[in-house]
Order: structure tokens, then sequence, then C-alpha cells
């Protein structure tokens, strides 16, 4: 949760230091964390999206927004049950800008742009399902399932051990 507000913060920075009127809204469930492997693809996900946003989405205009939106999603069966399917949880990233919008000829999974590359790509490294809004700005939702690893316990337990 807080490595995403300050990628947010920073990019934000970079992008338009000399104008606030571009707002950025986090809607970022607490303490939320993910292992290497789902956060480093998610914050180039993050990372590329927003910055194309900051980059194109509000050119001739002089306000806007962008949002990001993380959150996980409740499974209903799980807290009724404790079964082995419950060992992983559904979450929901969506990245929104009221701007200009991607026009609806453009196929983004069939454009030469390294960039929406990139963005498919990493759906797929998380092993999740992307779609695409283009009505008043942009919208992206990913919905992604984190499967928790026994093994994260034990690397948690050893590194307590190593240091008392």
């Amino acid at each position: 949760s807080k490595y995403i507000e300050e990628l947010a913060d920073n990019l934000f920075l970079t992008y338009r230091f000399e104008s606030d009127s571009i707002i950025l809204d986090m809607d970022i469930e607490e303490n939320i964390f993910f292992d290497m492997d789902t956060s480093i693809p998610l914050g180039m996900l993050i990372n590329e999206l927003v910055s194309n946003s900051l980059k194109h989405a509000f050119t001739g205009r002089e306000k806007g927004e962008i949002k990001i939106k993380l959150y996980k999603e409740e499974n209903r069966e799980c807290i009724e049950s404790l079964s082995e399917d419950c060992k992983s949880t559904n979450f929901t990233l969506t990245i929104s800008d009221d701007g200009v919008g991607i026009p609806e000829e453009l196929d983004i999974e069939d454009l030469d742009s390294l960039g929406f590359q990139l963005v498919i790509s990493l759906v797929d490294q998380l092993d999740g399902e992307f779609e695409l809004k283009r009505n008043n700005g942009t919208e992206f939702t990913m919905r992604f399932k984190v499967t928790e690893r026994d093994d994260l316990a034990q690397v948690d337990l050893k590194s307590q051990e190593c240091t008392d």
C-alpha cells in the first residue's frame, strides 16, 4: 500500500512538477502486502499507466484527475469455510483518468506501442484479466489472484530467529 502511494506521488512530481491542476485521488486498501513476484509487475504496471495518463490524457486541458484504486475482494465462501481454495485472495486494481481518452478505433492489444505491450505482458505475468473503458476518459481495471505461499511463514520465522 505504502509503496504504491509513494510511486504515484513521485510520478506526479516527475511529470507535473510545474502544475497542480492534475489531481491524484488514491483509494488503496491499507496493509496490503505482496511478495516480490507480485509487487514488481504491479509496480511497473502502475508506473506505466499513470505515466501514460500524465503524458497523454490532459493534452490541451487545464484540469484533470487520475484515480488509483486497489482493494481486496471479499470471498463469502471462505468466510464460511476454511477450505484449500481459500488460500488465495482476489484483488482489483483500477487506474482511471478523466482526460481525452483512447480513441475507440485503437485496438490496444494490436498496437505497436511498447507501453501497451508492456501492460499486456505484466497483466499476463500476474495471471490477471483486464478491461479497458473509454468513456469520459480512460479506465483500466485489472483483476488478479494472489495465492498464499506456505514458505512465506517459514521465511518470517527464520528471519526472527536470526535477529533474536
